[in-house]
């Protein structure tokens, strides 16, 4: 996933005299693209990963730096190289401090190093990294959707995934994600990927099917959960008008099962975002794992107008709210006084509108049996959008 603030250290530690100072927790940003900068202007025009570099000229106070490092930390940069020895000796302890609480990778290179070179270098290994993220990412939508050609993709990823190790994908959403246009779309997903520290190789991410999608090979499960949840906190710390939704698959093992997570994982998202949540997880979803399913939706419109028309209809024609009343002593396990205390409505009033519910039903509600349907009309109304 990208070349990153670490890839970047392994090769320039002992050809370009590299040191890291702060913002270890970036330590896994991937890069973008390198600048060359002296002041802050372009910053504003940055689609998220950009490794500034510089050589300090134009920061000649501490307030300049500290006003660089805001701007990058804004504007999502995934790093900051200062070559140090002309225009500046000494980082200051104020900026280092910053990097380090906001997870701002702080790097050196001391001036005798040709800066020219130095961002050729980085930036060709940038550009390979992408081309190969790319056919990463085409080989693994093939995997979701022909999973029955194996030979097709199996020897292609071979090379970059334990294919016969665990498989999870996590898919990142918002309303409205499928509307934007290519670039704005693309600057969000730089943004995102700067938030999933340390997993860089052995995940791939990208976007497909109106969704933001992680594949994640042969890593832990409670990190990934971790990983999923400081990427969150962090979006919202730095972009509040973002709501990110995060829908978890079943995890698998062998890449042949990679489409069942991938639409588990769909599924799961879906309901993250209509129930408003930040992250819901295929396991964890009940009756919603079979549910969503069903491929045959008529199937499951039928069953919720067999139970509800009928109640509904008197709604309509009554301004009553026997539907809500019907959820609401289901929900309580046919409990009358919680439902009174749920609808703020007087017990012998509820026990009157269940009387009627029953009636208008032909069914008691008594046994399990008997309630079960109107469960799953519930459960079936809940997944608005997708039937």
């Amino acid at each position: 996933m990208s070349f990153t603030i670490e890839d970047m250290i392994l090769i320039a530690e002992k050809r370009y005299e590299m040191k890291f100072l702060a913002g270890k927790n970036g330590w896994a940003n991937s890069i973008s693209w390198v600048h060359l900068l002296e002041g802050t202007t372009i910053i504003q025009n940055f689609w998220g990963k950009e490794l500034a570099v510089t050589t300090g000229l134009g920061f000649p106070q501490k307030e300049d730096w500290m006003h660089l490092a805001r701007q990058l930390n804004q504007f999502h940069a995934s790093g900051l190289i200062i070559n140090v020895g002309q225009y500046i000796e000494e980082v200051p302890k104020e900026l280092i401090a910053y990097c380090d609480e906001n997870d701002l990778p702080l790097l050196t290179v001391p001036w005798e190093v040709h800066l020219s070179d130095m961002i050729k270098d980085f930036s060709i290994h940038v550009f390979l990294q992408d081309n190969t993220d790319e056919q990463i990412a085409s080989a693994l939508i093939k995997v979701i959707e022909t999973p029955e050609k194996q030979n097709e993709y199996r020897k292609e990823l071979l090379q970059h995934f334990d294919v016969d190790g665990s498989f999870q994908v996590f898919l990142l959403t918002c309303e409205g994600l499928d509307a934007m246009d290519t670039v704005e779309r693309k600057k969000l997903s730089y943004r995102i990927q700067v938030y999933l520290e340390d997993i860089t190789h052995n995940a791939s991410f990208f976007y497909y099917n109106s969704d933001f999608v992680l594949v994640a090979n042969a890593v832990p499960e409670e990190f990934l959960y971790q990983l999923i949840e400081g990427a969150i906190k962090r979006g919202e710390r730095r972009m509040p008008e973002l709501k990110l939704c995060v829908g978890v698959g079943s995890r698998c093992m062998d890449i042949s099962k990679l489409s069942v997570s991938y639409h588990r994982a769909k599924v799961a998202a879906h309901m993250a975002i209509v129930q408003k949540k930040r992250v819901i997880k295929f396991n964890e979803c009940g009756l919603f794992r079979l549910l969503y399913r069903v491929e045959d939706k008529g199937i499951l419109k039928e069953l919720e107008a067999e139970c509800l028309a009928a109640l509904e209809e008197h709604d309509r024609r009554y301004h009553a709210n026997y539907v809500e009343t019907l959820h609401a002593y289901l929900k309580h396990n046919g409990s009358i006084q919680a439902v009174a205390s749920e609808m703020y409505t007087h017990r012998n009033t509820v026990l009157y509108r269940i009387g009627n519910i029953k009636k208008i039903l032909g069914n008691e509600l008594k046994t399990p049996e008997e309630r079960l349907p109107y469960h799953i009309a519930f459960y079936i109304r809940e997944m608005q959008g997708w039937i």
